[in-house]
């Protein structure tokens, strides 16, 4: 048996804890969150991530020049008299890389699975927070697994964020489909937003397969006090259905899907829904004003963050 074949095969489904380590050189190529961020990609958003988080001090008299959406409406009613808010910026801006280990994410038919390349997205964002001073702090969910680090600061903080990664890969692939995935998808969002406090940064990395209504209005929820992107992961099996000469089967541990020849029309029709998915939650980012990034599992993940965060 050749075991560098075998190490290979593995490194392709299962993120490794040595390869999300070696991410930290790679790293240093990206950008900080301070400059003006905006995507190469057509039709995407235009976006300023606001810096770091800022916290209340105090309240003064209103002064010409002051932004009239920072009045303090409550002093301003108790004495009569306008007064504005005044900010301190943190020392430290919370970083949260927010992980979706979902069973359609462990899957694959070109490059790496989708969960081997979200983590890498993730070691990436970490270790460039880490570089930037920011804290880290990472979630990890799947359907019955949930994972919590607060954000702290150092090569630590990252160490650990990326040992859970690793660590709980392998538990994660074991889990089967459950007939629920969009309520445990938007449970996991409601639990993200308690978490990332106002001002933070929050990246969430997914393929949005069980985003739904209900986790729509939480993702407008969580961007209403902090600063978020999403970063869409898919495989080319999700953007199009192969032009098969006979039938042939895909699958998983836990399930097998016989695929057949289908005509010119159907295939047509198999991009267009994958193309309309991707187009609203594009436009759902545009509204809400996150930032957006689709990244496949034939990419390198060092370069499509680059055109993410390009100047």
């Amino acid at each position: 048996m050749n075991l560098t074949a075998v190490a290979r095969g593995i490194e392709r489904v299962e993120p490794q804890l040595r390869d999300l380590m070696a991410l930290a050189r790679p790293a240093q190529a990206l950008p900080t969150w301070s400059k003006r961020l905006h995507s190469r990609r057509a039709g995407q958003y235009l976006s300023q991530v606001r810096g770091r988080g800022m916290e209340y001090d105090e309240s003064r008299l209103y002064q010409n020049g002051d932004d009239i959406r920072h009045l303090d409406w409550r002093v301003t009613a108790r004495t009569g008299k306008p007064h504005t808010k005044l900010f301190r910026e943190e020392q430290e801006r919370p970083v949260f890389t927010a992980l979706d280990f979902s069973p359609a994410m462990f899957f694959g038919t070109r490059g790496v699975f989708k969960s081997v390349q979200a983590a890498r997205i993730a070691a990436l964002l970490a270790w460039r927070a880490q570089l930037n001073g920011d804290r880290v702090g990472g979630l990890l969910f799947a359907p019955g697994i949930h994972h919590e680090l607060p954000p702290r600061r150092g090569q630590a903080a990252v160490v650990r964020w990326l040992k859970m990664i690793a660590v709980n890969a392998p538990d994660c692939r074991q889990i089967a489909y459950p007939p629920d995935q969009a309520t445990l998808f938007t449970e996991s969002l409601v639990r993200l937003r308690r978490v990332a406090k106002p001002g933070s940064l929050v990246f969430l990395i997914s393929d949005f397969h069980a985003l739904d209504e209900h986790g729509r209005s939480e993702l407008s929820r969580l961007a209403s006090h902090t600063d978020t992107a999403l970063a869409l992961v898919t495989d080319r099996l999700d953007q199009e259905f192969p032009g098969l000469q006979r039938s042939g089967a895909v699958g998983d541990r836990h399930q097998t899907i016989q695929l057949g020849s289908v005509g010119e029309a159907q295939r047509q029709q198999y991009r267009s829904r994958f193309a309309e998915r991707t187009d609203a939650l594009r436009e759902l980012c545009k509204e809400q004003r996150m930032l957006f990034s689709h990244i496949t599992t034939e990419d390198d993940a060092v370069v499509a963050l680059m055109k993410l965060f390009q100047t």
